[in-house]
């Protein structure tokens, strides 16, 4: 690691070294150590009690942040000419079908989410080289392959996010912007977890959530004690 700057030098100063954090005081703290001066994201790690390599404890799932994610998200959505309006008039960045699938084949990927129909996932299916590994692949589980591509859209735009565990059995996502209130970031961090107590697999032994961490882009990491998220 380098040489730390003077903020830097900062922000550890004032993270209490051992000591694990309520949510309310983690969100309040999180702010206080954040130097940049663009609007950094806010970020959740959880590290889970399972096995990812399992299929029965792999971890994936959506949530709703109540307060969204602060991001422009950038949408596209592959669907047939009869759906189009309304993915257009429910706020997608991109609508169409052959044209966006040769674009992408070309290796255009300069959006965050697509979404698409049933009836159209034999065609995206073709694109899983180039949208696999970026994580765009439409599917099912995170509402991004429905009937309703319209309200899929409303959805993401109002701080809809999916989520899946890492093959270190690490659960990462953005849950705000640093200029959200303490109590948003709360309100968020809060409901992102209580989906993933939700998920819990029932062939996961002994404790489920082991570290919950809180950061900024480029702040060092603030530890959480499970305990006083869990109710």
């Amino acid at each position: 690691m380098g040489k730390l700057t003077k903020n830097q030098k900062l922000a550890f100063s004032k993270i209490e070294a051992g000591k694990q954090y309520t949510l309310s005081e983690a969100a309040a703290l999180v702010k206080e150590i954040t130097t940049t001066k663009f609007d950094a994201s806010v970020d959740i790690d959880v590290r889970l009690g399972v096995d990812p390599r399992k299929a029965n404890q792999m971890v994936r799932g959506v949530v709703s942040l109540p307060h969204g994610t602060g991001k422009q998200v950038r949408v596209l959505v592959l669907c047939s000419p009869d759906a189009e309006a309304a993915a257009k008039e429910a706020g997608a960045d991109y609508v169409g079908l052959d044209e966006y699938i040769e674009k992408i084949k070309s290796g255009w990927t300069d959006i965050d989410v697509i979404i698409t129909q049933p009836a159209i996932m034999g065609k995206v299916g073709a694109l899983g080289r180039v949208l696999g590994p970026r994580g765009l692949m439409p599917n099912p589980k995170s509402g991004t392959v429905t009937v309703d591509v319209a309200k899929a859209v409303q959805e993401v735009k109002s701080g809809k996010i999916d989520f899946k565990v890492d093959k270190a059995g690490i659960v990462h996502t953005s849950i705000g912007k640093i200029s959200f209130t303490p109590e948003q970031l709360k309100d968020n961090a809060k409901e992102f977890i209580a989906t993933l107590m939700k998920l819990k697999p029932s062939s996961a032994k002994g404790t489920y959530v082991k570290s919950i961490a809180l950061s900024s882009t480029m702040s060092p990491g603030i530890k959480i004690d499970p305990k006083s998220v869990e109710n």
